[in-house]
């Protein structure tokens, strides 16, 4: 036997243990590849990637070391006595295989590889094949089989709700933080909604970093469930809480590779939302050219296959397609979005009016699940918690409840981008918007960003600054102004 000791590094997701090469316990001459163990005591049992270390003052030839990960899941204190052995091949390797060869899988295959993901049975790069090969072709069966295998048995289970909402966009759009408006609107309402909010996987900003700045998002499920039955809203980081534990490691993977496949994506949010115990949903595909979803016929096939979904596994989803040509509202970034939020609800006369009148038209559709409410009343219901503050007073409740933080501030590193000629802005091109935003950091610090001061249909007189970009270095100031020289984003038609 060996002794466990615990190595303070994060692998972001896979279980490591590390063995000395003069191990006195095992022979380490005939590993050379990666090679899975199982780790026993006398309590629990663990799988993870073997590692092999030439450093004794790291690990002992006595001596088993896990990394973070591994060590919180093996849950023993260090010292304890481990039995370490090579691992059988992961069960649903041969799915996993014949899915890669193009094959079609069935429901139990499914649940097999989830199972194995859940066990840390897989390493990434077995996580990203799997990515990639479903990406390269899945049915529409396959992604239910997927679904309900993701959800397993973590659902949440709301007793004394008949209705309980969630909105989710697919669209990537830069600024596009309507999710918290809409929580607001809806809680004030009084419908059950607990949203589900995850880090961007390839966008530059996420609700997660938005809301994060604003309050806790890592709740217990418990407190989860608890601030949903009595402030009926919540907004909450869904990875601290005890549900569909396979997406965690498959996003993870996903924001690595800067890549998700959308039939993988709305796997995720389906089975995230269905394991939060929504019964209704309302989906947001924006479409544009320089977005996520590009075509209205890709809109359309991504319609009908959350309906189909949906219908099979129980949730009420409601689809709609919505324009993702440009921005929306005028901050990028977690401080710029919150401020545009703020303004929002605050019935502030200088509010963007596209992320407003966007967040009316969705909250709407959520209050109009509420048979109660008339069909086609939702937005002006909408627009009246609004007007009359209640959606203010009810996200200030739900910080107070989460735990309300102090406000970061804006980088100090600056640089406006001048318009190189007069005309009409004609097209802002979020992809390059977010590149940008990217380089400027949004996904690291919470002080950068991108202020857009001028949008599509606006005139703009050449040298006028159509943006500001924050950083908080001056190397990730540079790094931005690298994506600019490339595009500033703007098309400007000059009408001459």
């Amino acid at each position: 036997m060996l002794s466990l000791k615990h190595l303070n590094i994060k692998s972001f997701n896979e279980n490591l243990a590390y063995l000395n090469k003069n191990c006195l316990d095992y022979s380490i001459d005939d590993i050379s590849a990666l090679s899975q163990v199982e780790i026993q005591t006398e309590n629990s049992k663990i799988y993870a990637f073997l590692q092999i270390v030439d450093d004794d003052s790291l690990v002992s030839p006595t001596q088993l070391a896990l990394n973070d990960e591994a060590f919180a899941n093996l849950g023993e204190s260090e010292g304890t006595e481990v039995i370490v052995s090579l691992a059988a091949t992961a069960p649903s390797r041969t799915a996993l295989k014949r899915k890669i060869a193009g094959n079609i899988l069935s429901p139990q295959d499914y649940k097999f590889i989830i199972k194995d993901i859940v066990n840390r049975r897989y390493s990434d790069i077995d996580i990203a094949s799997f990515i990639v090969a479903g990406g390269t072709f899945i049915s529409a069966n396959e992604v239910l089989g997927l679904t309900d295998a993701l959800v397993d048995n973590t659902k949440i289970d709301w007793p004394y709700e008949k209705l309980v909402v969630d909105h989710h966009c697919l669209g990537g759009i830069p600024g596009n933080k309507t999710d918290i408006i809409i929580a607001a609107i809806v809680g004030a309402y009084g419908i059950a909604i607990p949203k589900t909010v995850a880090k961007a996987t390839t966008s530059c900003a996420s609700v997660a970093d938005t809301m994060g700045i604003l309050c806790n998002i890592n709740l217990s499920q418990d407190k989860f469930k608890e601030l949903v039955t009595t402030n009926r809203a919540v907004v909450a980081n869904y990875e601290p809480l005890e549900v569909v534990d396979a997406i965690k490691s498959i996003s993870n993977v996903e924001r690595h590779l800067g890549l998700t496949q959308q039939e993988f994506l709305l796997t995720e949010v389906l089975a995230l939302k269905i394991s939060a115990g929504v019964t209704h949903l309302l989906i947001d595909i924006p479409v544009g050219e320089k977005s996520r979803i590009k075509t209205i016929y890709e809109a359309i096939r991504l319609r009908k296959l959350a309906e189909f979904v949906g219908d099979r596994l129980g949730i009420d989803i409601e689809v709609v397609i919505t324009d993702g040509s440009e921005p929306i509202g005028n901050g990028i970034g977690a401080i710029l979005e919150a401020r545009d939020i703020i303004q929002i609800l605050k019935n502030k006369p200088n509010a963007p009016q596209d992320l407003l009148e966007k967040s009316l038209f969705l909250a709407g559709r959520l209050l109009e699940f509420d048979p109660k409410l008339h069909g086609g009343k939702g937005y002006d219901t909408a627009a009246e918690i609004l007007r009359s503050g209640q959606a203010l007073e009810k996200l200030n409740e739900i910080i107070r409840a989460q735990g309300k933080k102090e406000q970061p501030v804006l980088g100090g590193y600056t640089r406006d981008v001048l318009a190189p000629e007069s005309g009409e802005v004609i097209a802002i091109d979020n992809q390059q918007i977010n590149r940008i935003g990217i380089w400027s950091g949004v996904r690291q610090y919470l002080g950068a960003g991108i202020d857009l001061f001028k949008k599509v249909g606006d005139i703009v007189t050449a040298g006028e600054p159509l943006y500001r970009i924050y950083a908080c270095s001056p190397e990730d100031l540079e790094l931005a102004e690298t994506v600019v020289e490339d595009s500033i984003a703007y098309t400007i038609k000059n009408n001459g």
